[in-house]
């Protein structure tokens, strides 16, 4: 990757997609058309050699910046004064892009619960019709986390010789029962939620208060939660545990709405790249692009032997390992780790 500095930096954009055809979803549904709302920051080299496309994971949105401060941004690793950095809002999602609250251009009402079941690899052809839309011919880093990786993997695949380098971090080919049961019990308690099957944008967020909390058990490490939230007396209710969990399940619920919740999570149990591809194994195999695969080793969600499991089987693959108690949620925090694993990948590839 070209490291230089040849230009000034300039304020993100950020704007909107909107494609009016009929765009035709794994499931044989049809979604009539769709918006993604998207964020781009930095030029492009005379060469365009220098995209680097973000993906989000599941409750994030295109303001890549703040959920990778560490990462991106002026004088960080991607850095728009050298790259070209895009980011887009997935489809599904709450923040600008078409989801189950938009309205509907068949019936002029919000789609509430008519909304289609979406893929990761739904997901992944959307993102690449707005890469044609924005003239983009090839993509030097394509990079995302979690259920931002399984589309990241999913898009790579698509997108076959147009990506030269695919980093995906905390992620795997296919999802797990361990996952699928999870993200279940979260979409269980949105159903237990009394309001959850009303026609309003407000329907299950006593719900999506208690998905969260549950899917916060996952994206930490037992040691974590020790460190952080242990008490210190001999309480007998009103654990520190328990207010960090209801504070972070009302946290998201403000931010965010149970119907992508919803949506979002049954796109991450979809996830299978080899898929009428002749299984997983087949498919990794004819990923072309430079695949580094990022593991946490005390991530109890994605475990490492998943990201081992891409490095292993795709052509030019590579595994490197974050060493964290944080568990799956470190590909957001050890940015320390992550700044050396990258530099080390882009050095070995000359790059």
């Amino acid at each position: 990757m070209n490291l230089a500095s040849p230009y000034l930096i300039i304020d993100m954009k950020q704007e909107t997609f909107t494609y009016e055809g009929d765009f035709q979803l794994e499931s044989g549904e049809v979604l009539p058309g769709f918006q993604l709302s998207y964020t781009t920051q930095g030029h492009l080299t005379a060469a365009k050699d220098n995209v680097v496309w973000a993906i989000h994971a599941l409750t994030g949105d295109a303001q890549v910046q703040d959920w990778w401060s560490g990462l991106v941004g002026e004088d960080k690793f991607y850095d728009p004064t050298r790259h070209f950095i895009v980011c887009a809002n997935l489809l599904g999602s709450c923040y600008g892009s078409t989801q189950p609250l938009s309205e509907n251009p068949l019936s002029g009402k919000p789609y509430y619960y008519d909304f289609p079941n979406l893929t990761s690899r739904d997901m992944a052809a959307a993102l690449d019709l707005l890469r044609i839309h924005l003239g983009i011919a090839s993509i030097n880093t394509l990079i995302g986390g979690s259920l931002g990786g399984q589309v990241g993997l999913e898009w790579a695949y698509l997108l076959q010789e147009k990506v030269k380098n695919t980093i995906i971090l905390a992620s795997n080919a296919k999802a797990t029962p361990w996952i699928i049961g999870f993200n279940e019990t979260q979409r269980m308690a949105i159903s237990a939620d009394q309001t959850w099957g009303e026609r309003h944008e407000d329907a299950g967020k006593k719900g999506l208060e208690a998905a969260r909390a549950i899917a916060m058990l996952t994206y930490r490490h037992p040691e974590n939660l020790a460190e952080k939230q242990a008490d210190l007396g001999e309480s007998l209710d009103d654990y520190r545990a328990s207010s960090y969990l209801r504070y972070q399940g009302q946290k998201l619920a403000n931010r965010f709405n149970a119907f992508s919740y919803w949506t979002l999570s049954k796109a991450m149990d979809s996830h299978d790249l080899g898929r009428k591809r002749g299984g997983v194994a087949v498919a990794l195999s004819q990923i072309p692009s430079r695949v580094l695969a990022i593991g946490v080793d005390k991530d109890l969600l994605f475990l490492k032997e998943e990201s081992q499991y891409i490095a292993n089987h795709v052509p030019r693959g590579t595994y490197r390992e974050i060493q964290s108690a944080y568990g799956h949620d470190a590909f957001l925090i050890e940015y320390g780790q992550l700044n050396y694993i990258l530099t080390s990948f882009y050095l070995e590839n000359n790059d």
